[in-house]
């Protein structure tokens, strides 16, 4: 049966994610590789939820670039857990201060910077794609925007505290969030007013019973998105952009796209509104995992419809 992605639970070990971490800095990225293809074979082959949802994801990838391409391999799965591992090194290698911003490169930084010198604020929709993390490079550059990350870390409670230890900054403007109140609203109003960024993903349905989504096609499937940063940034009356930072080439680039400049949702068409904002964010999503299928790392059954409450959200 498919499960919620909030009720998986965490598969790493913060001590075993140490001993990587020290394996790399001693040895480099080589040995920490021949270490963790093994590992994550061993995982795929006693855990075979993971193995399908990887392999479900990746079919559906290749194929949405070349229409006659098989099935995905075990091998294909393996080199998608082994790249969520090394991304995972890469979070540690950021808060340790091994991984610089002068190793990121930023595509059309400008469409944020400008509000940054404005005093302006906004919402910033991310994805699991790639290594959300390095979006925090952002504070550190000149005229850098400052974020509230919003984020539901109750299911990685161990490698959080492990991003911790390294640097205590790590907890820094992370706002732990499950269901957004009209208090959390008001406060999240004011930072925007004082031109702060919301950061929040729109590729996982919310930790609810019955979550509010809006179904639109993504690789080629209908599959559930959440509505509630739609109806956040409407209800913040700001400008929406969306960030996605994909590996390529060995190195970071962070790709930034303004979204709306305000979201609307008229109250007799809301739900055919949410569904084109879904939409629009799924075929933005589709070309990035395209760009690199291996770096989108949501390890659960996407395309499994929950029971749905109504997407509105005016419950």
């Amino acid at each position: 049966m498919a499960r919620h992605w909030a009720q998986i639970g965490e598969v790493t070990v913060a001590s075993g994610i140490k001993l990587l971490f020290v394996i790399h800095r001693i040895f480099g990225r080589w040995p920490f590789r021949l270490i963790v293809y093994p590992t994550v074979l061993f995982y795929l082959i006693r855990h075979p939820f993971a193995r399908r949802s990887s392999r479900s994801y990746l079919t559906r990838v290749y194929r949405s670039i070349t229409p006659t391409a098989g099935d995905a391999t075990l091998w294909q799965s393996v080199r998608h857990f082994a790249t969520f591992a090394e991304s995972i090194l890469d979070k540690l290698r950021i808060w340790s201060g091994e991984l610089r911003t002068e190793e990121v490169t930023f595509h059309n930084y400008d469409v944020i910077s400008s509000e940054v010198a404005a005093g302006r604020g906004g919402v910033i929709f991310v994805t699991h794609l790639g290594n959300v993390e390095v979006c925090r490079a952002l504070t550190t550059r000149k005229n850098g925007a400052r974020l509230t990350i919003l984020v539901h870390t109750k299911h990685a409670q161990s490698f959080n505290r492990l991003l911790a230890e390294l640097n205590p900054a790590s907890e820094l403007n992370v706002l732990q969030v499950t269901e957004v109140s009209a208090d959390t609203v008001i406060r999240l109003r004011e930072k925007v007013d004082r031109g702060e960024f919301i950061v929040i993903a729109c590729d996982r349905i919310p930790v609810s019973e019955n979550p509010r989504v809006a179904v639109a096609d993504f690789l080629g499937a209908p599959a559930g998105f959440p509505v509630g940063p739609y109806v956040l940034a409407s209800l913040l009356q700001c400008p929406s952009y969306l960030l996605f930072c994909i590996s390529e080439s060995g190195r970071y680039h962070m790709y930034f796209e303004r979204f709306h400049e305000r979201i609307v949702l008229p109250r007799v068409t809301r739900d055919a509104a949410l569904g084109a904002l879904a939409a629009d964010f799924s075929a933005r999503l589709a070309y990035f995992c395209q760009r690199a299928p291996l770096q989108w790392f949501n390890f659960y059954d996407f395309w499994a419809m929950p029971t749905m409450g109504r997407a509105d959200a005016s419950r």
